[in-house]
């Protein structure tokens, strides 16, 4: 088992092209574009970004499953385009699509993939672990997305893998399921695991991540842990959010504060309105006695600061934006942003 910090994957240029592409008048497209970033052993590397911006692909090329054009790939400090067996033995992998035999049973089909490592963890206590007794007699085909995902976790694990690539291992999970999961792939950090995964559910993200690596158009275009990433956006500070009657004067409540350009109030949908800024003690008490002098209460009330998901959407309409700008001016190439 690696050292914790040790890097497990390391990846400097990677480049994918693919193609012909009729549309482009039978030229290649760039799927990849450049991509940098390195996952350690001990730590849950995140990789967040909108369906086609390269998570899948640059996951595929560092596990060897796809020919890269151009770039380094170092997985367990080997390149995964020429893996022996030793180094496929080391790596677990869980595809988004799952693979699995749609007439074998889960416990025939986990213990058959155990019998292809010398010392693979016992079937019946991981299949304990992962509630896969409870549909242990159901052919794959007949499962749940949820159950299959279970099954294509537990055969990902099954042989003690150093290093694991989860794509979208909560997909079509209950939520008990998914809270399986979730602690699950912490237990495995503990281990002194590398895990990189990719994930829609920015909840779990924000969760788990150690390293979070946000790749917008074939690029990463903000790395770091989340809190780096938080403190690196603008306008990330504390948001109050609160439900109440629509068309409500909110901002009245802060006219008489020093610094009140700092705060801002919107109303984005009818009777739900947010007040963001460098938010106080005073500024909390202001509002509260402005609904109470209007004999206004509300029915949600919460206090926070902007989330990963507030960034990773601010930085999807950012892209798009960007996108549509450049298919009004074909010559103009947009400017990349920096969240850290």
């Amino acid at each position: 088992m690696l050292q914790t910090g040790t890097p497990c994957l390391e990846i400097e240029g990677l480049v994918k092209d693919v193609g012909p592409i009729p549309s482009l008048d039978g030229r290649m497209k760039r799927v990849l574009a450049g991509v940098d970033l390195t996952a350690r052993a001990g730590e849950i590397t995140v990789l967040l970004g909108v369906n086609g911006a390269g998570k899948t692909t640059t996951l595929e090329c560092a596990q060897g499953l796809q020919k890269r054009t151009d770039g380094v790939v170092r997985l367990l400090g080997q390149d995964p385009e020429k893996a022996d067996a030793e180094l496929r033995a080391r790596v677990g992998i869980m595809l988004q699509e799952g693979g699995l035999p749609p007439s074998a049973r889960p416990l025939a089909l986990l213990r058959h993939v155990a019998g292809m490592y010398a010392d693979p963890q016992p079937v019946d206590e991981l299949a304990e672990r992962l509630g896969i007794h409870e549909f242990a007699s159901t052919t794959i085909r007949r499962l749940s997305g949820g159950q299959k995902q279970r099954v294509a976790l537990a055969a990902t694990l099954i042989g003690r893998p150093e290093v694991v690539f989860l794509d979208e291992p909560s997909a079509g999970l209950d939520p008990q399921s998914r809270e399986l999961v979730v602690e699950l792939i912490d237990e495995l950090r503990r281990e002194g695991l590398g895990i990189i995964l990719t994930t829609h559910l920015l909840d779990d993200a924000e969760r788990l991540a150690d390293v979070v690596h946000i790749l917008d158009r074939g690029r990463v275009i903000t790395s770091g842990s989340v809190a780096e990433i938080l403190e690196g956006r603008e306008g990330a500070g504390t948001r109050l959010t609160l439900r109440t009657e629509p068309g409500l004067p909110l901002a009245d409540a802060f006219a008489g504060r020093a610094g009140r350009e700092a705060i801002t109030v919107t109303e984005p949908s009818t009777g739900h309105y947010v007040i963001e800024g460098e938010l106080t003690s005073a500024d909390l008490a202001g509002i509260a006695q402005w609904l109470h002098a209007h004999g206004i209460m509300p029915q949600h009330l919460e206090l926070g600061r902007a989330n990963l998901q507030d960034v990773f959407l601010a930085i999807a309409a950012e892209s798009a934006e960007e996108s549509a700008d450049s298919d009004l001016e074909p010559g103009r190439r947009g400017s990349r942003r920096s969240a850290a």
